[in-house]
């Protein structure tokens, strides 16, 4: 019993999902306002014990800036990935049986959190910076867990 455990345990593994955080509404590919910035300490801070292996992050600025500093904290690159090629990428980290941070964007995120767990997940409006979502996969199984961060910001 306790080897099927252990087997177990080892196949076990977490897959982190964000929204970037708050962003500047001044060009087309904005940086993170202040307020965002403190989001994305809170966010590695939030995750500096969970065992995070890969960092992925679309290509834009506000994406990498929410990123960046989990992976300064781990000392590990982002890798980017392809928002368009969702299907795709979800099978690639479902493969990779790894705990992994995914930064994307308030259309996209849902959208990988439902490829993975094969279950609806809420839209994200514009104002939805807060949510961290969680999918522990294991034996082909995925459980999902929302999470809230604490920060509440009241300026942009």
């Amino acid at each position: 019993m306790a080897f099927s455990w252990c087997s177990f345990a080892a196949d076990s593994y977490n897959i982190y999902l964000v929204r970037h955080a708050e962003k500047l509404a001044d060009s087309k590919n904005p940086s993170l306002t202040a307020c965002g910035k403190e989001r994305a300490e809170q966010l590695a801070s939030l995750l500096s014990k969970a065992g995070i292996s890969a960092i992925y992050s679309t290509s834009y600025q506000r994406t990498m800036q929410t990123a960046t500093p989990l992976a300064k904290q781990q000392k590990m690159s982002i890798k980017n990935y392809n928002p368009r090629h969702l299907e795709q990428f979800s099978l690639q980290l479902m493969q990779k049986k790894e705990n992994m941070l995914v930064v994307g964007h308030s259309n996209t995120t849902p959208m990988l959190v439902e490829l993975l767990t094969k279950q609806k997940v809420a839209p994200l409006t514009e104002h939805d910076y807060q949510y961290l979502y969680q999918v522990q996969l294991n034996d082909e199984q995925a459980i999902l867990t929302i999470f809230q961060q604490p920060l509440s910001c009241k300026s942009s």
